[in-house]
Formats: structure tokens, sequence, C-alpha cells
């Protein structure tokens, strides 16, 4: 499950997206360098081989551990893109095809605009079809997809069922896709409205739309990301955890969902286009970090499903599940630096290599002292011992990490 939004401000185009997945599927930034291929030469995608293009862009992709393709990334030329599952009366394929975060990945390697882009998803869409696994741990777990793909000109939406699709062009003000499907027509010609019920869509677009139409800035589209809903605080259904809103967070028996990563592009320079990423779950404990496509940074080993320190997003794990054991209490004990440290970057970005090491040095202080405050958790008792399992088949403990990355 996710949320993808952009918005065409007076000044330009800006895009935000939340990745929803499996709460112990690591996410990370994976940069891409421009190359020319060898006719013949093939792309092992995640489940199939295609023929590759003689000539792929060079991106900055934001990728769960074990998937080829991507959840949000971005190329050399200005394209962004982000996908959503959408759920559809279309007939799963016979065969292992395309997923959606293939095409992401395929679109951004293959196009120079916008336009490109969906016209790279059409044809492979409709060329190989998609299907195939889309969770590591669930693999009768499948679903279709849609985007939003934009440039520094232009942001279009594209919805599919199988191999058919719709598209809609955004003129103006905000835009949104949150697991269902969208453009009228088509929504009511595939849409599978139960399991739309289920992943809450209705409600987070209603939330999302909202925000991308006021959004002006970065800033704006940070805190879209982050929304908890009215409260301004996670809501526990047993049905779907907290998924009611953009920022969710996994404990629901029928489906759980974790935000593992997040998104924004500032795409109103056109020359210099800025990302900003988290790299790490939950936007609501992360630190959104400046990347640039044409600045290659090694930020650790390569995260899996298990814990390990090295690891940017598994040190950022500390502070986020030992957060959410009482949210109201703890995410303001540092959540008011966070932003100022974000304030400050905006106005003056650093390396993403800096970033990162600042970010590190204030997420260690942070898990600290979150630990150090708790007071016993105060979620249901379904809650805990959901995420009791889920620490465990990671391996995690929740203890503070000394220099090094070593738990203390």
């Amino acid at each position: 499950m996710c949320d993808t939004l952009v918005t065409i401000t007076d000044d330009g185009l800006l895009f935000a997206k939340n990745s929803d997945r499996e709460p112990n599927e690591s996410q990370y930034l994976d940069w891409r360098a421009a190359q020319d291929h060898a006719p013949g030469t093939t792309a092992r995608c995640t489940w199939i081989e295609i023929p590759q293009t003689g000539h792929t862009h060079a991106v900055v992709l934001s990728r769960p551990w074990w998937i080829w393709g991507a959840e949000m990334g971005a190329n050399e030329h200005g394209v962004v893109i982000g996908n959503e599952a959408v759920f559809t009366d279309a007939a799963a394929e016979p065969a292992p095809g395309l997923i959606g975060m293939d095409l992401v990945r395929l679109a951004l390697e293959r196009a120079t605009t916008a336009d490109e882009a969906v016209g790279v998803i059409v044809e492979l869409l409709e060329t190989y079809g998609q299907g195939g696994a889309c969770s590591n741990t669930r693999p009768r777990f499948t679903y279709d997809n849609s985007f939003i793909v934009a440039d520094p000109g232009s942001a279009i939406v594209v919805e599919t069922a199988g191999r058919t699709f719709a598209t809609e062009e955004v003129r103006s003000g905000g835009r949104s896709i949150s697991n269902g499907l969208t453009i009228p027509a088509f929504a009511a010609a595939h849409a599978d409205a139960l399991r739309g019920r289920v992943a809450a869509c209705a409600a987070r677009r209603a939330r999302t739309e909202a925000s991308a139409d006021a959004a002006t800035d970065v800033v704006d589209m940070m805190a879209a990301l982050r929304d908890h809903g009215p409260g301004g605080l996670p809501r526990f259904s047993v049905v779907n955890g907290a998924l009611d809103a953009p920022c969710a967070h996994a404990g629901g028996i029928v489906t759980s969902t974790q935000t593992t990563a997040s998104w924004v592009a500032d795409l109103r320079d056109r020359t210099a286009p800025l990302h900003w990423a988290t790299a790490t779950s939950a936007p609501c404990t992360s630190i959104f970090k400046p990347v640039r496509v044409d600045e290659p940074t090694d930020i650790g080993p390569t995260p899996s499903d298990h814990d390990d320190p090295r690891t940017l997003w598994w040190r950022h794990e500390r502070l986020h599940r030992s957060a959410m054991a009482d949210p109201q209490t703890l995410l303001p004990r540092f959540t008011h630096v966070r932003d100022r440290v974000e304030a400050e970057w905006i106005a003056d970005p650093p390396s993403t290599v800096d970033a990162v090491a600042r970010a590190d040095e204030l997420e260690a202080h942070w898990t600290a002292d979150v630990i150090g405050a708790a007071q016993p958790d105060r979620r249901g008792v379904w809650l805990r011992r959901y995420w009791d399992r889920q620490d465990r088949h990671a391996g995690l403990t929740l203890t503070p990490l000394a220099s090094g990355g070593v738990a203390s």
C-alpha cells in the first residue's frame, strides 16, 4: 500500500511518495550510472528477463532489498515516478511478467520525459503483462499498478488492470493516488471495491489530495507524507493497522503494511532537480536527506529483512519501533529538532554523505533518549504481539547503538 501525490504550483512541480510494504522489508538508495549496452543484451528483472535497450540513463532508485525494480526514483533528465498497488478485476497472467516496481525502473532508465516514460510503461505492459509475486514472504500476493509519472513540466497518472490502461494528465493543482483506481470510467469498469475498502484507499486519497492541492513547497509535501490523520497520532485498527492515513504503521490482522521509505522531489528548478529521501521507514521518525542523481553516495551495505546495524535502514528501526510504543509522549522528544534540521538543509542543502552522517548522529542520540524515557507500552495486546513477532523474525533487539553501529 502506498500514497503518491503531485502538485503543480505557480513556481513549478512537486512530487512525493510513501512506499508502504511489509514491516521488515528494508529499502535502500541505489544509484545506477548511465550505460551503453551491446545488441543482444538483456535486463534481468524481478521475475523475467527482457531485451535491454541500447542506452540506459543515470538513475537513483529507492528499492526494496529483494526487488530488481524500484518503488520510486528519478533519472538524470528530471523524470520521477512512483507506483501504487491497485486491486482490479483483471484475470491473473498464466506466467510471471513484470511487476510494477520493474516498470518504474525500466521507464526511468529508458525515458527523457514524462510522456516518454508513460510510453515505455504502456509498451512493456502490453508486451509482457503484469505478474509474479510482489511480496518476499507471501508468494501468492500479486496486484496491478497505478503510477504518477512527472518531469519538471508535466505530470501524468497511469492506471492499469492487467494489460489495459488509462491515463490522465494533471493540468493544475494537486493530484494523488492511494491504492485505488481513480480515473472515473476506468475505475467503474475495473476496480475491486472490496479490496479497496480493506486498503482504506478512499480515506487516504481524500487526505493526500487535499494536502497536495494546498502544498506550496517541500516542507508541505514532507508534512503530507507524515500525516497520521485527525489528532496527529497513528490510529490503529485490528483490521488494517494504522492504514487510514498516509504515514502507515503496521498492525492489522487482515492487512498489515508499514511505510518503509519516503521521497519528495522538488522539480521547480528545471536545471537542477533536488530530491529528498528518508532511506528509512516511518517518515514521522525519519529525516529527509538531500539526494541528487549525479551524486552517487555510499551510505552503507545493502540491507535485508534481518537486522544489520551496519545499514542505515536497520539503525533507524531502533528509533522508529521504540517511539511507536508511546508516540504521544515520545515523538515530541525529537521531532522539533528534526524539523529544524530539515529547514536548515532546505535553505542550504548539504551533500548526501554529510546529511546521512548528521542524521546518524542525531538519531543515535534520539534513540538512546527515547529508550531511556520509555514508559510501559501503551498499545493494545494484539499490536504489541504483532510487533514482538516482527522483531523476532528480524532478530532485532531494541537497544541503543554505541559508536560504530554496535548494540550497547
